[in-house]
């Protein structure tokens, strides 16, 4: 479509609809953050840190929008795989890198078996996927408790009906295993692999001038995040990467190019969930403690929410639209307590405004997106019509 057929009145009314949520958040921000308070120093470093632990998880959402599938809130699941295989490596007390990798080795088949059969469910929902797997989630989430409380730890508490042995995933750290023998704490300490990534090549840079301070920049984890988007660029080009764009353009053009349209969104479910494991380790790495019961359950949530203010779409998303998005939505977090603080005296205004933006700018890109295939319908018939 060439826009010099429009208008510059035209042309700014596209752009600022194609772009309104990220608009939204920028205004907020410039809004919020001369009332935090806070220093230049303090921002620099807190989004630095963020953008390191969140940017996998968020880029771990992109395949499954390539596909057509949009939204994966499925991605829960494989943030319980990677949970399940740091609390093994925990009990094991695999320390540092060797750590972080044995986690990913253990989380990576229970990531791909869950991944699997969420795709599989969504086959079966088509048109539904984000509602399904969002359920999906929950429907897990029960069956990940389940195991957590009853058969982790030094003695199972559920016998295998006929053969009477105890079913259990045998840990025996007393911290780890709560005091009735199975079932695991709430609280779990990763001592042994706190900031083991972050760590690894740390770099430290100084700004002098009136308020000088230092920033200490993440080098290896922003060195992971670097390689998974140099994989999404190539990983696009592939025949796969090509079969499941021609999936997310047109289910059944792709069906009669003889694409296997099914076994292509089962994969791209898989990888989404296996990469979503890794990106739950890294995040907790960088956290240094795990919730067990509730580390888990926010994350497709955050992590859908900060792609969509990037500018992202449920049919479009790109790596730029991550790395805005996790900024804007991050930078929000840090500001808005403070900035409520200063406006009405109290911050606890700027944790609910952060979490009614959490769950409402799902909702609102929703509408946004039906709103920009509209105007892009009409804008399409209006340069088919050669109007100005």
């Amino acid at each position: 479509m060439d826009s010099a057929r429009f208008s510059a009145s035209d042309n700014l009314r596209h752009f600022m609809i194609s772009n309104s949520v990220p608009i939204i958040f920028i205004l907020i921000s410039a809004a919020a953050i001369p009332l935090s308070g806070f220093s230049t120093g303090y921002l620099v470093q807190e989004m630095l840190t963020r953008l390191a632990r969140n940017s996998f998880l968020v880029l771990s959402l992109l395949i499954p929008i390539m596909a057509g599938m949009g939204l994966n809130f499925g991605m829960v699941l494989g943030a319980m795989a990677g949970q399940i295989g740091l609390i093994l490596v925990t009990d094991w007390a695999v320390v540092g890198i060797p750590g972080l990798i044995l986690a990913s080795i253990i989380s990576m088949p229970i990531a791909a078996l869950l991944g699997w059969v969420c795709g599989n469910v969504l086959n079966r929902a088509k048109g539904r996927e984000m509602v399904t797997s969002y359920i999906l989630g929950f429907f897990i989430d029960g069956i990940y408790q389940f195991v957590v409380l009853y058969v982790i730890g030094i003695k199972g508490m559920i016998k295998i009906p006929f053969i009477g042995m105890d079913l259990r995933i045998p840990v025996s750290n007393p911290q780890l295993v709560l005091s009735r023998g199975y079932g695991i704490r709430n609280a779990i300490n990763l001592t042994g692999l706190r900031h083991v990534l972050d760590n690894a090549l740390q770099y430290n840079i100084s700004f002098g001038g009136a308020n000088p301070f230092t920033i200490n920049v993440p080098v290896g984890t922003y060195v992971m995040v670097a390689v998974f988007c140099v994989f999404i660029v190539w990983f696009r080009h592939t025949k796969l990467g090509q079969d499941m764009r021609a999936i997310g353009q047109d289910m059944g053009v792709a069906d009669s190019s003889g694409i296997a349209v099914e076994r292509t969104r089962v994969i791209a479910i898989v990888i989404s969930t296996v990469l979503a494991a890794f990106g739950q380790i890294i995040f907790l790495q960088n956290i240094g403690t795990m919730n067990t019961y509730n580390s888990h359950t926010q994350t497709g949530m955050f992590s859908i929410a900060a792609l969509l203010i990037g500018g992202a779409t449920v049919s479009k998303a790109s790596i730029t639209n991550v790395f805005v998005g996790v900024t804007l939505f991050h930078m929000m977090f840090v500001v808005s307590p403070m900035a409520g603080k200063e406006l009405i005296g109290q911050a606890q205004l700027g944790e609910y405004f952060r979490v009614f933006v959490s769950y409402g700018i799902i909702a609102v890109a929703l509408v946004l997106h039906a709103w920009k295939r509209y105007e892009e319908l009409e804008r399409s018939r209006r340069s088919l019509r050669g109007e100005a």
